[in-house]
């Protein structure tokens, strides 16, 4: 019996062991974040450097929705497999310390966050890597993003500030929810907040079959620790759309990401506005007669 108990002892202490070696093996991939065009192609790359036995995979985590398998690949094969679903523009090039995906043809549904991982087949532990988001845009003028105004100011620390998303949602009567994303360039982008569908944030326009919606977030006694870029993303009737992101970096010096693209249609109804106001703290007159006051905005095609 007592040898029974070590056994099984030196079994777990085996497995721990292992779990600990393949933590330090983790695989890397393309992290951040991509802007693309819809028929566009598109090389997803991620990497490992061991022999051990393992299975590495692909999944597709679109916003709101669970992870789903793209492709496996056991690192013993010559190939991968590719999941039913994703066959007709996906493709998967594995092998040599690489296990590699390419998406054909790029749609505004593949607008979503990219994982590899890695699954140990003794352990069964799945680890992932960073991740990388992908946003599929429009090549329409009225379809893109666009920054109309790129003001930057600084506040000090300890002070606040309110991203406003502002989301004309067309002609479109399905349910949407906005999220926000912040990418500190340290790991993979995250949602920080989650609004969800709120109809009493929404104000709709007489005569048309637009809506309106407000969304705030609002962040207090700012820190370091803030830094990154935010992004606001809409997700409506199948579509997902992101704003361009308002950049903070490491000073709190706020500023929004240039447009590629002088020309802005003012009378589009498909409009996204990403708008920043910035309180500060209590200060005296002529300090804050010195603050300079900013206005950020961009827009797509809902």
């Amino acid at each position: 019996m007592t040898s029974a108990k070590f056994v099984l002892y030196f079994f777990w202490l085996f497995l721990w062991k292992r779990a600990q070696t393949t933590s330090l093996k983790l695989v890397r991939q393309d992290s951040g974040f991509v802007s693309v065009k819809p028929g566009d192609e598109l090389i997803l790359h991620c990497f490992y450097d061991f022999d051990d036995s393992a299975w590495l995979f692909w999944y597709q985590q679109t916003l709101g929705e669970k992870p789903k398998l793209i492709s496996s690949f056991y690192v013993f094969e010559k190939s991968g497999t590719i999941s039913d679903g994703f066959k007709n523009r996906f493709s998967l090039e594995s092998g040599n310390g690489s296990n590699n995906l390419t998406i054909f043809n790029l749609d505004i549904l593949d607008s979503a966050t990219y994982l590899c991982a890695i699954r140990d087949t003794y352990t069964l532990i799945l680890t992932f890597a960073e991740g990388i988001t992908v946003s599929v845009r429009g090549t329409d003028l009225n379809d893109q993003a666009l920054v109309h105004q790129s003001v930057s100011g600084t506040i000090q620390p300890g002070g606040s500030v309110t991203l406003n998303c502002t989301v004309h949602t067309g002609t479109c009567d399905g349910e949407h929810s906005v999220y926000w994303f912040k990418d500190s360039g340290e790991s993979h982008p995250g949602i920080i907040y989650t609004h969800g569908d709120k109809n009493n944030q929404c104000e709709r326009k007489l005569d048309t079959q637009t809506h309106t919606c407000v969304y705030n977030l609002q962040m207090k006694n700012l820190t370091r620790s803030h830094a990154g870029t935010y992004y606001c993303a809409v997700a409506s009737c199948g579509h997902i759309l992101f704003g361009n992101g308002t950049n903070v970096d490491s000073q709190v010096r706020f500023s929004a990401h240039p447009t590629t693209n002088s020309e802005v249609d003012q009378d589009s109804d498909n409009v996204q506005y990403v708008a920043l106001s910035v309180n500060l703290p209590n200060r005296s007159r002529r300090q804050k007669s010195d603050t300079k006051s900013e206005c950020v905005y961009s827009r797509v095609k809902l």
